[in-house]
């Protein structure tokens, strides 16, 4: 039987973690998590979308697959960008407390680092991201809105 394990990284949506961000970059009190260093597996809803779509329909897929970007962020440049889709400053440092109390145990992935590449989905399946690149991601999201 064939079996495949996504490997999700965060979620870009209109839910999930920036849905709890951007109050607070709104306020433009937004800005990176702790020394920003760290890095951020993330993903355009529309690609995990269509990774969990692949991974169902097409039996090339087998195994472990990380589905994040091919283009990860650290923290610090996630917020810039963020701050710059919404026209606000993000330069406020975000205590590791308040994600804490905002994410639960998802703040893990945002105060831990992981730099995880799509190594498979890329050179094995010839995955085309829809959106590789953050800014573009953040744009889809709420350039229209």
């Amino acid at each position: 039987m064939r079996r495949v394990s996504v490997r999700t990284g965060v979620v870009l949506g209109h839910g999930g973690m920036l849905k709890k961000l951007l109050p607070v970059f709104k306020l433009g009190l937004g800005g990176p998590v702790g020394n920003g260093r760290q890095w951020l597996p993330w993903i355009h809803l529309d690609d995990i979308v269509s990774v969990y779509c692949n991974a169902a329909l097409d039996t090339r897929y087998r195994g472990p697959v990380n589905a994040v970007s091919p283009h990860p962020v650290r923290y610090r440049e996630f917020a810039t960008a963020f701050g710059n889709i919404l026209h606000r400053p993000a330069f406020f440092p975000t205590p590791a407390f308040i994600l804490k109390l905002a994410l639960g145990e998802a703040a893990a992935l945002a105060l831990n680092s992981y730099h995880i590449a799509p190594v498979r989905l890329l050179g094995e399946y010839g995955f085309q991201f829809k959106f590789a690149h953050l800014p573009a991601a953040l744009a889809d999201l709420f350039d229209h809105h």
